[in-house]
């Protein structure tokens, strides 16, 4: 029976062998085993002594004592040492067992049962290192059959799926896990049976019994096999990784959340305009974060209302028990196109349907929307009865403690819950969009003052000279570009003359535009000390200089001695270099009477000119340094210009862009002027149209003006000679010039004026005297000698004989003053032409303020 045992049987590992000893006392039989274990073929082992050949010499004698034993009948058992023949080395230990027995004589002999104990004492370590790993191990160790059912489980595998290690023999893998991963799991056996290949690393997901959570487990899968190599099952470790698998998720999702935060930044606040930037959000927020989404933006805010859109308390809630009102501005959704957009708002919220985009709309007081915008708070908002919403969040958008707004994040059925780290997240990317949102609003706002302030400032309606027909466009920046320091400017001088005056500060922003406001008052000032076009850009400049110097002085030195300035104000001036303010600006003075005009430039573009029939021409006018520079003259250039010329003043954003050299702008600017005989308005817009201006980078201003100039018969002009008589030669002319105009009803109030100042010229004034009236929308009379003294207005005494004719001058003109000539000065006053009602008489008053 021993010899014909199939392969694998226990006697492959115990090494058991047998012999037979006949009655001689001498090996009468020797099994195939005996002659593994011993190393000795059977023909050498049949016929000797077993005590001689196997046993040492020092228990031989003990040994011959035991097999004389045996023969005469008795059993035993016990441990003997051996060796093998011709050795004089103990070569192991062997537990014998020996069973007496006759032969068919009758004659006693015994049958002996050898087991090597070296192999009992490797299969008990083995059986007790097999006991350790199943039993003291702290992962799951399950072995199963090659039935693929449980043939042996250890504890710690039993303390998850319950009961005792016992109990789970005989299962299968779906007395486990759900089907899908009990075939997965099935299938992974199988091969490994097959296959002989491991396998390392298998994740499964379950949920062990009595705990709904799901767990996650690793396995690893071996073959088993037989002593004789055969497979008898399949090894199985299982560790609980659900930690791990935690801890991997939460990292994902620290990574994934600092993407979408470093998109964020680069994303959002890309543009000045409220609802681009709740759009930017959205595009962030959509599907990397959720699944659907919306942003709720004050409409106060929208509409520009001054005060905060929000804050942290009730009182931003309206009497009518809800939320103020809200505009929806922006709506994601990362769902299929058969599910409702609007999903995401959530009808319970707001008692009824979802409002739309754009719409204007309010929260329940107590809905959680409108408590997240009192408290500042992120608020859990319930699913929808639809079962389509799983969770959503209510964000309020704080920016510097003012809610702006809300954001409502959501994620549909199938999608992971918000967590903790998920409100963060959402905290963190709505602060973020609120920050940009505020910004644009208090850009905006900024915006719109600077461009209130730069309007306000400049002409209102069409301006109207003497001898011009006047054109103007001034074009602002687009809401994404601060305001300019861009302006134009019509004055009228004295003798029906105009200035022409446009300019850019540099820089943008509301500081650029009071900056232009102050340098368009100064010049308006300096125009209306009738100074020359050089002396006016020299004061300006001065003027501007001041403007980027603490106190608004000049950084020039004044007299007295040498100042020393102080260390403060050496920081100071270190603190305001940045307040320094360049401009350019180029000022024209146009003289109806000589069409000639006058021109002088700080850095600015020069004027273009189309004179009729001819090219557009840009006239060489010497640019000198822009205002604020200080330290250079400015040359002026005298122009006349043709009946019917067109005369184009312009700032840089009509014919400069980044797309273009300046150069190319200024040959498209003069092709843009023809046809200069077309209304003067059509003209302007078709250069506005022509040009490439990429209208929105810079603002632009357009000045056009048409030549006409007076005419002839509008201009009277004499020269008197320095005598007395020449005051009533004056009279008498302005007397027959006026009746020639047909102003009878002004020739007593003119005929006095002229007296006064013909007489002042002669009593105070020099050389020749002049004297010239001009008709147009007003009459204007001048009298020039060579004089260099002003004409002062005093108060006489009443003692006085004299000293009231300015007096008087100013009393009966709507305007009077005097300015300096090349060779000398001129008074004039003013008067308004009839029309056609009684002139107003000076009251009492009036003509006691003389006295």
């Amino acid at each position: 029976m021993w010899q014909s045992s199939p392969p694998g049987s226990i006697y492959d590992y115990i090494r058991v062998a047998s012999f037979s000893i006949g009655p001689d006392g001498l090996i009468e039989q020797w099994s195939r085993r005996a002659a593994g274990l011993f190393g000795i073929a059977a023909d050498e082992a049949v016929g000797l002594d077993p005590v001689e050949a196997f046993m040492p010499a020092e228990l031989r004698v003990d040994g011959r004592r035991r097999v004389g034993e045996i023969l005469d009948g008795r059993e035993w058992t016990g441990l003997v040492p051996f060796r093998m023949p011709g050795e004089d080395a103990v070569h192991g230990l062997a537990e014998i067992y020996v069973m007496p027995s006759a032969t068919k004589a009758g004659e006693r002999a015994a049958i002996c049962i050898v087991v090597d104990v070296r192999a009992l004492r490797r299969i008990e370590t083995d059986l007790a290192a097999s006991q350790a790993i199943f039993g003291q191990s702290p992962f799951g160790f399950v072995l199963f059959g090659t039935d693929l059912t449980v043939v042996r489980a250890n504890q710690r595998f039993a303390t998850v799926f319950g009961g005792q290690a016992a109990d789970h023999r005989g299962r299968t893998v779906d007395d486990y896990l759900a089907r899908p991963e009990a075939d997965r799991l099935t299938a992974t056996l199988e091969r490994v049976l097959e296959t002989g290949a491991s396998v390392t690393d298998l994740q499964l997901v379950g949920t062990a019994p009595g705990d709904p959570v799901s767990r996650h487990w690793s396995m690893n899968l071996y073959r088993v096999h037989s002593g004789s190599g055969r497979p008898i099952g399949i090894a199985g470790l299982a560790t609980d990784v659900t930690r791990r698998h935690i801890a991997a998720r939460e990292a994902a999702s620290a990574r994934r959340n600092l993407a979408l935060l470093n998109e964020a930044s680069a994303r959002i606040g890309n543009s000045l305009d409220l609802e681009t930037t709740a759009r930017e959000l959205l595009d962030v927020a959509v599907p990397g974060f959720c699944d659907l989404a919306s942003v709720d933006l004050y409409q106060g805010l929208l509409t520009g209302d001054d005060a905060p859109p929000g804050s942290w308390d009730s009182r931003r809630q309206e009497s009518v028990g809800g939320s103020a009102e809200l505009r929806r501005v922006a709506l994601a959704s990362a769902v299929s196109d058969g599910l409702p957009v609007t999903a995401d708002t959530g009808a319970p919220d707001m008692g009824g349907e979802p409002p739309e985009l754009g719409a204007v709309h309010r929260f329940s007081y107590n809905s959680p929307c409108a408590i997240a915008l009192r408290t500042g708070h992120v608020e859990d908002v319930p699913g929808d009865d639809r079962g389509f919403v799983q969770s959503t969040l209510a964000v309020p958008m704080v920016a510097h403690d003012t809610v702006v707004g809300l954001v409502r994040f959501s994620r549909t059925k199938g999608s992971e819950p918000f967590g903790e780290r998920d409100r963060a997240l959402a905290t963190e990317l709505a602060a973020r969009a609120a920050v940009c949102i505020d910004n644009a609003r208090l850009y905006r706002r900024e915006h719109e003052r600077a461009l209130i302030l730069q309007r306000s400032l400049l002409p209102p309606g069409d301006p109207v000279a003497a001898g011009l027909d006047i054109a103007c466009r001034y074009l602002p920046g687009n809401t994404a570009t601060e305001v300019g320091g861009d302006w134009f400017d019509v004055i009228e001088l004295p003798g029906h003359r105009t200035a022409l005056v446009v300019g850019d500060v540099m820089g943008r922003g509301l500081r650029a535009a009071v900056a232009m406001g102050e340098l368009r008052t100064a010049v308006r000032t300096l125009a209306l000390l009738d100074l020359e076009p050089a002396e006016v850009l020299s004061a300006l400049d001065e003027v501007a200089r001041g403007l980027g110097t603490p106190g608004g002085t000049s950084s020039s030195g004044g007299s007295g001695g040498t100042q020393w300035p102080s260390r403060a104000a050496h920081k100071s001036r270190e603190v305001d270099l940045s307040e320094v303010y360049l401009a350019t600006c180029v000022y024209a003075v146009y003289d109806p009477v000589t069409r000639r005009c006058t021109f002088a430039n700080a850095g600015h573009l020069p004027p273009v000119v189309v004179e009729p029939g001819e090219p557009a021409l840009l006239l060489d006018v010497p640019p000198g340094m822009p205002l604020g520079v200080g330290g250079e003259p400015f040359e002026e250039v005298e122009v006349e210009l043709q009946e019917g010329s067109l005369l184009a003043l312009y700032t840089d954003g009509l014919v400069e862009s980044r797309d273009h050299p300046l150069d190319e702008g200024l040959a498209a600017l003069r092709r843009a002027l023809v046809e200069p005989e077309r209304p003067l308005e059509d003209v302007c817009d078709r250069v506005l149209t022509t040009l490439d201006t990429r209208h929105g980078e810079d603002d632009i201003a357009l000045l056009m003006a048409r030549i006409q100039g007076l005419a002839a018969d509008a201009v009277g002009d004499w020269r008197l000679p320095r005598e007395p008589r020449s005051v009533g030669r004056a009279r008498e002319l302005a007397r027959g010039q006026l009746l020639a105009w047909d102003l009878g009803e002004l020739v007593d109030t003119t005929e006095l004026l002229v007296s006064e100042l013909v007489t002042n010229a002669l009593r105070y004034g020099e050389g020749e005297i002049r004297l010239r009236l001009l008709r147009d929308r007003t009459l204007v009379c001048e009298v020039w000698d060579g004089g260099l003294v002003q004409p002062r207005r005093r108060r006489a005494r009443d003692t006085d004989e004299g000293g009231r004719g300015l007096q008087l001058v100013g009393l009966l003109s709507v305007g009077w003053g005097s300015r300096r000539t090349p060779r000398g000065k001129t008074v004039w006053f003013e008067l308004a032409l009839p029309d056609g009602q009684p002139a107003a008489e000076p009251t009492v008053e009036q003509l006691l303020s003389m006295f």
